[in-house]
């Protein structure tokens, strides 16, 4: 039910995961990611950002921060590209917060390109200036992890390995087992 564009985004989450994670073993893994209670199609690759984080999330074991929204789509070495409609997803998103009480740890994560085109209501500035809401605009997807876990994302040393109990570190681990444990299935 998926668009050329949403599939050309998951696409790219392979590319990225692939460069990132899989230069010293095989890259064993199939995700799927469902909208549930969606009848229609569903196309745009605002949400690949999303849908990274939530993989990574599932991989390291590390739950992701439900108070904070997430827009922007990725390309494969993990930059953040702008999307559209910013003002609106950041607006709608407001809603639901003021709706449910507002309490300071809401906000939403946008790709920093769009900071330029934001043109919020009084409101929605009002409530960021008091630290009611957040706006956070950000440049790579290890930004966005690191905000959205409170965990460092880590990043590789020389030696190609990423600082333990990192974010990347956990999914690299778990990665690793999946390419023994496909490794020792091929051999059977």
């Amino acid at each position: 039910m998926s668009g050329t564009t949403h599939s050309k985004g998951v696409l790219i989450l392979s590319g990225y995961l692939g460069e990132t994670f899989a230069q010293k073993f095989p890259l064993s893994l199939t995700a799927s990611i469902c909208f549930e209670q969606l009848y229609s199609g569903v196309d745009g690759d605002s949400a690949s950002s999303t849908e990274l984080y939530a993989i990574l999330s599932s991989l390291s074991g590390i739950p992701i921060n439900q108070s904070i929204a997430v827009t922007g789509s990725v390309n494969q070495k993990g930059k953040i590209q702008p999307i559209g409609g910013v003002n609106e997803k950041i607006e709608g998103f407001f809603q639901v917060c003021k709706m449910r009480g507002l309490n300071g740890k809401h906000g939403v994560i946008i790709p920093v390109q769009n900071k330029r085109n934001l043109n919020l209501s009084d409101e929605v500035l009002g409530a960021v200036k008091s630290g009611k809401f957040h706006i956070y605009a950000i440049d790579s997807i290890e930004e966005g992890i690191e905000i959205l876990t409170g965990v460092p994302a880590g990043q590789k040393d020389k030696s190609g390995n990423f600082p333990a109990g990192s974010v990347n570190y956990l999914v690299s681990e778990k990665l690793k087992e999946y390419a023994k444990l496909a490794a020792s299935l091929n051999n059977k």
